[in-house]
């Protein structure tokens, strides 16, 4: 049985229903048949079909629609073409808005219905290859959930391979937003650490007492408010893996401690004296240069090269530009699910769009950016007017007040490289700008403005005179 070429034929009538499973089966698909809804979704449950054709009307007992109903609650992804002798638009409203693909009106033409089972199953083999294809893409440039098709990423892949097992020191630098804290993980989880645990702590983000009590612990009445005594990062990470990111923001003190903890692998808690000994692995991470830090005499040199045993430079997203469609459309699948928002892609044009922009934020910036979009999006498909908030934002990051030039001038320039981003669509770039579509038709015939799928004999942009 080929569940792609296995349909299933609903209809109280049995001359309609016969009629209709000869004609399927004439042009050789498997065809199975049901006199009542409650019998369709029996055959349903216990096997899936391509098509389900179902009649409208089927007294007694349950209708076309709940019909419908009851089979998506097994088959989610069932395509349902509903069957009537009884043609009105309401009812068609009515079934196309609870899910069917097609609505047609009896008496069925044989040709007609071959035409539509052809195009339904053409169409689920797209989408059937479509899936397995992005599948393979996953599996072939995924790496412990860390997207990326370009070269240097996975050369860093391949780094983490070869050093995930050994208890060398690494120091990861990058940008904030590169997904450092996610490299640190897969070195965890690559390596024979896996099963022991992953402490993260952030140390820009702690005073210096605060962070030496969070790294090392602390005994009770160490201080005031110390009730009970405190197992720090360092021995909840006991035979695992520590990030400590943002390495390059801890104390002159905490530097020496941390050196000697790194020297020796024992270390005491805040106020106390008992010597512990842990097996842990150090993962650093910085958003800046730590040599520069050590220049500027910011951070021991000692502790520097302590930590730089093995060297990451994770590239930013504005550097591996190949990966904005891959991380857009995995970004769109599990955001969109987690959601519960039947945004299922993104368009050609907006996927360019994004490729056009700078991500100071990185790849945590373009997550956040199709986060907003899909929660404002009312579509199935992404287009660069759910991205247009990315132009505001860049705007106003970047604006400075111009010397002498005219409102007008500021405003059309302002027009122009708008456009020029949302390569001429007026829609989202009137979105982008705050105002309406009609109004900015006014503002582009007004200041002869070429947008970007003009012909080229209507440029204006040689009359800027920039």
């Amino acid at each position: 049985m080929n569940p792609f070429r296995s349909i299933l034929v609903v209809d109280d009538e049995p001359v309609q229903r016969e009629s209709l499973a000869a004609w399927l089966a004439e042009d050789g698909y498997d065809v199975d048949r049901a006199s009542s809804g409650h019998e369709a979704v029996e055959r349903a449950r216990s096997k899936p079909y391509a098509v389900h054709f179902v009649d409208l009307k089927m007294p007694p007992g349950i209708d076309g629609i709940e019909t419908m109903a009851e089979i998506r609650k097994i088959r989610p992804d069932a395509t349902i073409v509903i069957v009537t002798a009884y043609a009105t638009v309401e009812t068609a409203v009515a079934a196309i808005k609870q899910g069917a693909q097609e609505y047609i009106v009896k008496p069925c033409n044989p040709e007609e219905i071959s035409r539509l089972v052809q195009r339904i199953l053409r169409m689920k083999n797209l989408e059937r290859e479509n899936l397995l294809l992005r599948k393979r893409l996953a599996r072939l440039y995924t790496f412990h959930d860390i997207v990326s098709k370009n070269p240097r990423m996975h050369e860093i892949f391949d780094l983490v391979r070869e050093v995930a097992s050994l208890r060398s020191t690494v120091l990861l630098e990058g940008e904030s937003g590169t997904g450092k804290e996610m490299i640190a993980r897969a070195i965890h989880f690559a390596g024979d650490r896996s099963k022991k645990p992953f402490v993260a702590v952030s140390c820009g983000a702690l005073a210096e007492t605060l962070l030496e009590s969070e790294l090392f612990g602390h005994e009770r009445g160490s201080f005031t408010g110390a009730t009970q005594r405190h197992k720090g990062k360092f021995e909840l990470a006991d035979g695992g893996t520590l990030l400590l990111d943002e390495i390059g923001d801890i104390s002159s003190k905490l530097q020496v401690d941390l050196l000697r903890v790194l020297q020796e692998r024992s270390f005491s808690r805040v106020g106390g004296n008992e010597e512990l000994q842990v097996d842990v692995r150090i993962i650093a991470a910085t958003k800046t240069e730590l040599l520069d830090a050590v220049r500027a005499g910011k951070f021991r040199e000692d502790l520097y090269y302590r930590l730089n045993v093995i060297h990451v430079r994770i590239p930013p997203l504005r550097e591996r530009l190949e990966d904005i469609p891959l991380l857009t459309r995995h970004f769109v699948e599990h955001i969109g699910l987690e959601l519960g928002k039947e945004v299922k892609d993104v368009s050609e044009e907006a996927l360019r769009f994004l490729m056009q922009q700078r991500w100071p934020g990185n790849v945590r910036q373009l997550e956040n950016a199709i986060e907003r979009a899909i929660v404002n999006s009312r579509e199935a498909l992404l287009t660069p007017e759910d991205f247009a908030f990315l132009i505001e934002e860049a705007n106003h990051d970047s604006w400075q007040a111009p010397v002498g030039m005219t409102l007008q001038d500021v405003e059309r320039r302002m027009i122009v490289a708008t456009l020029q981003q949302l390569r001429g669509n007026v829609k989202a770039a009137a979105a982008a700008l705050g105002i309406d579509r009609s109004t900015l038709y006014d503002k582009i015939h007004k200041y002869g403005i070429q947008r970007a799928s003009d012909e080229p004999h209507a440029d204006a942009s040689s009359s800027e005179g920039a």
